[in-house]
């Protein structure tokens, strides 16, 4: 039970991130002269698809290593 709660708790985690980050790019996509702080709006979004990629990678490795499926 408790192995279940988690990985359910590692996978939440790794989701909120994700769609957080998928959010961060749709605000550049959509207005970029509107975010201060970041003159280089390519560079603001290619950090965010990192930042995807390395949670997408968590969910992969947590279904891959820990949620097999049973026989």
């Amino acid at each position: 039970m408790i192995r279940d709660t988690l990985l359910s708790a590692l996978m939440s985690h790794a989701k909120g991130h994700i769609d957080k980050h998928i959010a961060n790019v749709e605000v550049y996509l959509e207005n970029p002269a509107g975010i201060g702080e970041h003159s280089d709006v390519h560079e603001a979004i290619e950090h965010e698809i990192e930042q995807i990629a390395k949670y997408d990678d968590h969910l992969e490795m947590i279904q891959k290593y820990f949620l097999k499926e049973t026989e």
